[in-house]
Formats: C-alpha cells, sequence, structure tokens
C-alpha cells in the first residue's frame, strides 16, 4: 500500500467489489470470490459468524454476499427506534437486520462508495418492502449523513479497506450523536506484513493489506474523539481467515476483532 495513492487505492478496491455485485458471486469472508477455492459459500460463513438461521431467511437472496468477518449487529444492542448508519453496506444484509431491530419507528441508513453495490442492496430493499432502510453512494472519509444524526454505527470488515482510516473515525464521530456508540467487526494485523503482501492489491482488496496494529487503531480513534474503546481480536477467526486467499498465510497477519466505542455525552 505504500507504493499506492488513496485515489489509487479506493478506485481498485470499488472495482473489485463492483465486479462482485455485478456477477452475483460471493465471497469466502471479506475476500472477494476470486481470491477463495470456493469451499465455504455465503450461508455457512454467516452461520459460522454468529448469523441465525431466521437472519438468513428474513433477508432476500444475494443480500447476503459473504463479504463479512464478523456480525456487528450481535453487539450492537440496537433499541427500536435508533437510527443506524452501516459503513460499507454491500448487499444490505447488516442493513435489513438492522431494519427489524429499530422496528418502524427507526431509520437504517447505508453507505457504500461502488454504485453496483448501491443499485444491488436499493433492489434488495424493494424487494424485502424495508421502509425504514435506504441506501446512499458515498465514501467513508466524507459519509453523506447530517451532523449528529446517527444513534449508532455499524461495519462488517469494510473501515480495513480505507486508505485514511482516521479521517472515517472522525466522520463517524461527526454523525453520531453525543452518546452514541459504534459496533463494528474488522480485521486488525496481528503481526508485521511482508511488503510482497502488504503492496499487493489483491491483497488490499481482500481485506488483509490494509488492517492496522489494534494500538494504532485505538490511537487513531482516541484522535477522532472517542472514548471507552474496546477492541477484542478474536484468534479463533484464524480458521476461517485461511480460506479468505489460500496459500497466502494471511491468518498469520490478521485477525477479526470486535471494536466498540462511543462518542462522549455533550
Amino acid at each position: 500500500m505504500n507504493t499506492m495513492k488513496n485515489d489509487d487505492i479506493r478506485e481498485k478496491v470499488r472495482q473489485a467489489y463492483g465486479k462482485v455485485a455485478a456477477s452475483g458471486a460471493s465471497g469466502c469472508g471479506c475476500a472477494a470470490p476470486s481470491c477463495c477455492n470456493g469451499a465455504v459459500n455465503a450461508t455457512d460463513l454467516a452461520m459460522g459468524l454468529g448469523y441465525s438461521a431466521e437472519d438468513i431467511a428474513a433477508v432476500p437472496e444475494g443480500a447476503n454476499m459473504g463479504l463479512g468477518c464478523g456480525n456487528p449487529g450481535a453487539i450492537a444492542s440496537l433499541k427500536p427506534g435508533e437510527t443506524v448508519l452501516d459503513l460499507g453496506s454491500g448487499g444490505g444484509f447488516d442493513c435489513f437486520l438492522a431494519g427489524r431491530a429499530v422496528g418502524d419507528s427507526g431509520q437504517v441508513i447505508g453507505v457504500d462508495m461502488t454504485p453496483e453495490m448501491v443499485a444491488k442492496a436499493r433492489r434488495n430493499a424493494e424487494q424485502l418492502g424495508a421502509e425504514n432502510v435506504e441506501f446512499r453512494l458515498g465514501e467513508l472519509e466524507n459519509l453523506p449523513v447530517a451532523d449528529g444524526t446517527v444513534d449508532v454505527v455499524i461495519s462488517n470488515c469494510v473501515i480495513n479497506l480505507s486508505p485514511d482510516k482516521e479521517r472515517v473515525f472522525k466522520e463517524v464521530v461527526r454523525v453520531l450523536k453525543p452518546g452514541g456508540r459504534v459496533a463494528i467487526s474488522d480485521v486488525v494485523a496481528t503481526a508485521e506484513m511482508p511488503d510482497t503482501i502488504r503492496n499487493d492489491p489483491l491483497m488490499l482488496a481482500g481485506c488483509i493489506a490494509g488492517a492496522v496494529s489494534v494500538s494504532s487503531l485505538e490511537a487513531m480513534m482516541k484522535r477522532a474523539g472517542f472514548k471507552n474503546i474496546r477492541i477484542q481480536p478474536r484468534v479463533e477467526s484464524r480458521a476461517f481467515i485461511r480460506d479468505w486467499m489460500p496459500g497466502s498465510r494471511a491468518e498469520e497477519y490478521v485477525a477479526s476483532a470486535v471494536i466498540e466505542a462511543v462518542k462522549p455525552p455533550a
């Protein structure tokens, strides 16, 4: 990544996930289908990440694209009437589940920078009749969301793809209401990566090269203004990360983590 500029990184990621959306294929975790060996399907992966059969049955076919590394809804403790923002909403899987949790009095906003993903998610929302869920085209570093309007921000294995993570967290603080919270599943670096991995565009789109250490992530979030930061790597995640890019030894360098924090009250 050191040799790629921010706009180049965004464009490579946008192209990779645009192809996923257009093809209708599913990944094997955050990694795009081209990285996988096809041994794991999206339903099996979701079940392994803690989603229930009821969750999977409640969303339109194709909303679960097998591109996550956790279940942010499980840690978000969503309540009826809350406004939820999903960063990198993809086909809308987590948005639709959040919409069920917050009910008709709540609202869910999904933001994705890939036009093909936004179009796919909107079709899914129409099919589901999810009137409390909407999808917006935009970059995480420049969220198309008003200041102080969101109760909870969720995200599933997407922030690692951003070349400017600190700006993402500053944007999250901006849109959160005072006392608002984040519940994120993402990958963190657990060991120093060789340049052959760090500078590989395929490894970047596969949610490996863009991962940063827990200490770096915590420092970014503190500078952005978060309090009560908790970042908990899940060592057991290496079992499914091994399937993302078989033979790459990615599991030796990254792990999935639960990331929680709050914006201080006014």
